[in-house]
């Protein structure tokens, strides 16, 4: 004989009154906004192809330099991708609605501890990555050519890049200090 089984329907939740109804239901107009980077997502991958093509196509011709420029700028291309995936995935997952993605194999594994915090600090990240490679890509361009060959590598240019990128460091440096001091005041309490 069978147990009877327990039911697991969860009851509804309490209706909310309009104006929180309404506050809370606006959400989801950041939903066009996470369609839009999925479609931005696509453009990437159709640039990353694009470019690996040319490379593949053309590397006997090119200087070791060259060929490290453009594996660069694919790497570049990827970085900038995984920042829209961590925006598209975070983003709708903190504040628009949950993706209900527990127990599925391909979870990310930095999904279950996302809050609004984490995914500050995880864009900070990314976008000191970024800007590492574009300074990496533009030191090299430089040396090779000579600032004074291009006009798009002046001195004050370089030194302004190498100022934008070290702004980029301090302030994940301080979103992190001040995440940590933020828990350090909530576990207090």
């Amino acid at each position: 004989m069978s147990q009877p089984q327990k039911s697991t329907t969860v009851s509804p939740p309490f209706p909310l009154r309009p104006l929180p109804a309404l506050i809370f239901s606006s959400r989801w107009l950041q939903l066009p906004l996470y369609l839009g980077l999925i479609v931005a997502q696509g453009v990437y991958v159709f640039l990353f192809l694009k470019e690996l093509w040319h490379l593949v196509t053309h590397a006997v011709n090119f200087s070791e330099q060259q060929i490290m420029l453009l594996v660069l700028g694919l790497i570049d291309v990827v970085m900038i991708s995984n920042l829209l995936m961590m925006v598209i995935i975070g983003g709708y997952e903190t504040f628009v609605s949950r993706l209900q993605l527990n127990g599925h194999p391909d979870q990310p594994e930095w999904l279950g501890h996302v809050n609004a915090s984490v995914l500050k600090i995880k864009l900070a990240m990314a976008i000191i990555g970024i800007s590492s490679i574009h300074l990496l890509r533009t030191f090299i361009e430089a040396g090779n050519i000579g600032i004074a060959d291009k006009t798009n590598y002046t001195e004050t240019g370089i030194i302004l890049q190498t100022v934008i990128h070290t702004v980029f460091i301090l302030s994940a440096i301080g979103i992190a200090y001040v995440d940590k001091m933020s828990s350090t005041v909530d576990t207090q309490h």
